[in-house]
């Protein structure tokens, strides 16, 4: 396998960002493994819902444009619905390395597949979710004992791929901060005590929502600043963030995210129910993202198993209570703050760039080919 690869990589989309946290990791992932001297170029229609629902919001044109800016050496040719087998060859035709995201249809495994056979690149799966602990049935359609591998973000997730769907080609590839974007900025001000940035979705941490991060605001209301963004929150949603006095901006578009954690104090991380239970040890995006930009953490409950951080990265906590004892604590001891902020982030650059996923594939990728 020659040492500079020609990937291309399938996505549901990195141009937009909305209600699709894959796309935070994705942007970083191709831009690193360019930064490495690979061919990348990024493959995912021209539109579909996530862009569609962006270009509803009033931010929507922005964020588009900024990530064009920022990311400028990113190669995303776009196909229209219904592109023939002639505009799939002609794009595949060159590549060593092909890369599939879980979120596009099943009958593309099918497609990829057969141009595998006739092109010769190697096929790889990307799975960034937990439909194959929530919904196995709908991973099976897409006949994945025929690609080469599968790269799963967790240790739990590879587990299910082996003992469940009886893979043995399975990576674990955590996600990972973009920290050419994520980044301290230490000269901002300060006009939030406390930021989360997340979406409700469709119920599956409702709950924690509300326990770990508006009950604690509403019970600090006098003391302290609250603010969520974020989108898909329902009616009851919005009105729970109301009655605790916490500022609802709605949807932020995530290069924006590094100015808006630079102007807070802390953040806290809410991780949905599947994460805490049947895909435990898998942390979101935003973990990664919060430590890159240096600042203090406090996280609802979650298992840590494969030790991707350090004890005094974050605070864990158990109980609303717990939640209201740790932000005061770190607002009111600056050199607790300071420490765990410093922690955090050496962390992240040690161990969880972009940069790191970039070499850990091209490893795989070796692997796989000798």
């Amino acid at each position: 396998m020659p040492s500079k690869l020609r990937i291309a990589y399938v996505a549901h989309t990195l141009r937009s960002d909305w209600n699709n946290g894959n796309a935070h990791f994705l942007r970083g992932w191709m831009r690193a493994l360019a930064a490495m001297g690979h061919d990348v170029t990024v493959v995912e229609p021209e539109t579909e819902w996530s862009i569609e629902n962006l270009r509803t919001e009033a931010l929507g044109e922005h964020s588009l444009s900024q990530f064009a800016a920022l990311y400028p050496e990113l190669n995303v040719r776009t196909y229209a619905r219904g592109a023939g087998e002639d505009w799939w060859r002609a794009t595949l035709k060159d590549q060593d390395i092909v890369i599939l995201h879980e979120w596009n249809p099943p009958e593309y495994a099918q497609r990829l597949l057969s141009f595998r056979d006739e092109l010769g690149f190697l096929l790889l799966f990307h799975d960034t979710h937990h439909r194959a602990s929530s919904t196995p049935e709908q991973m099976e359609r897409f006949g994945l004992a025929r690609f080469d591998c599968v790269l799963a973000f967790g240790e739990a997730l590879r587990t299910i791929y082996r003992e469940r769907f009886g893979l043995t080609r399975v990576w674990t590839l955590h996600e990972a901060a973009d920290t050419t974007v994520f980044r301290p900025e230490p000269s901002a001000m300060k006009i939030r005590d406390a930021v989360w940035i997340g979406n409700w979705g469709e119920g599956e941490r409702s709950h924690e929502i509300r326990d770990y991060y508006l009950k604690p605001a509403a019970a600090l209301r006098d003391e302290a600043r609250f603010a969520i963004y974020g989108v898909r929150y329902p009616p009851e949603g919005l009105d729970a963030c109301s009655q605790a006095g916490v500022s609802y901006g709605g949807y932020l578009p995530n290069l924006d995210a590094p100015a808006v954690y630079a102007g807070a104090r802390l953040t806290v991380h809410i991780p949905r129910q599947q994460y805490s239970t049947a895909m435990a040890g898998i942390p979101t995006i935003r973990v990664f993202e919060a430590l890159a930009c240096g600042i203090p953490l406090i996280s609802a409950p979650w298992q840590d198993c494969e030790e991707l951080f350090r004890p005094g990265d974050f605070t864990m906590v158990h109980s609303r209570a717990e939640m209201i004892a740790a932000m005061r604590r770190l607002w009111n001891d600056p050199a607790a703050a300071e420490g765990q902020r410093a922690r955090g982030l050496k962390t992240i650059l040690a161990r969880h760039t972009c940069a790191h996923r970039a070499q850990q594939l091209t490893d795989i990728c070796e692997e796989l080919n000798g």
